[in-house]
């Protein structure tokens, strides 16, 4: 516990920082954040090449990330239901949070590898399995945004796409009831013109029948009296 508030307290003062992660344990820290507070961290992982002797990115680390907020920081009892990140990114890339509630926040990075080699962290540098480089800038939305405006920009822009798409298809949609509703009207008069052609053959029908019954009747009468 006191290693973590320590690191936590090396997070705080510095911008950016690399520390070394052993393989099969994740490596965390408490950042205590205010509520509805931004957090963007950038992060790059790195293993020893005894070949260049030298720290170098490979493509076949996996880092598995995850934030939750702690409910009891003192017992170490933290609540799943309160994660708010839980991501698995390639060797370096991003994760973006904003803190629901303010408190402390627990955040873990757990490396692995993607490339089926045994004991890949027991070969690494003995100062550790992955030397894990992070930037992390922590303010108001407005302060991020600032950094973040080309790609605020794009996202703004295909929103606004979205909405015109949205809005052709609403109009879309409006044509086509309309249409429908015009070819029911359609049908309905059709309809009721077929039934009054029905009703006046019946009724013709029923008249010439009728007629005819009479002057059968009659004609047979007159058969009789000759």
């Amino acid at each position: 516990m006191r290693s973590l508030f320590s690191f936590a307290s090396l997070v705080a003062a510095a911008q950016a920082l690399h520390f070394f992660i052993d393989g099969g344990t994740p490596k965390c820290f408490y950042e205590e954040l205010p509520k509805d507070t931004l957090v963007v961290g950038h992060y790059a992982a790195q293993e020893w090449d005894d070949r260049a002797n030298q720290w170098q990115q490979h493509q076949g680390i996996t880092i598995y990330i995850t934030v939750e907020r702690c409910l009891e920081h003192e017992q170490e009892i933290f609540d799943n239901n309160h994660r708010v990140v839980s991501q698995r990114g390639t060797s370096s890339g991003r994760f973006t949070f904003s803190a629901a509630d303010a408190g402390d926040h627990k955040i873990c990075f757990m490396p692995s590898s993607s490339s089926g080699r045994p004991g890949w962290l027991s070969m690494a540098n003995p100062n550790g399995g992955i030397r894990l480089r992070l930037d992390m800038a922590i303010g108001e939305t407005s302060q991020i945004e600032s950094d973040d405006k080309d790609k605020l920009q794009d996202i703004t822009s295909r929103v606004k796409d979205l909405n015109a798409r949205l809005n052709d298809i609403r109009r879309e949609q409006i044509f086509q009831r309309e249409r429908e509703a015009e070819f029911r009207d359609q049908s309905e008069s059709t309809n009721a013109r077929v039934v009054r052609w029905i009703v006046i053959q019946l009724l013709v029908l029923g008249a010439t029948c009728a007629w005819q019954l009479s002057h059968l009747r009659s004609f047979f009468i007159k058969q009789k009296l000759t």
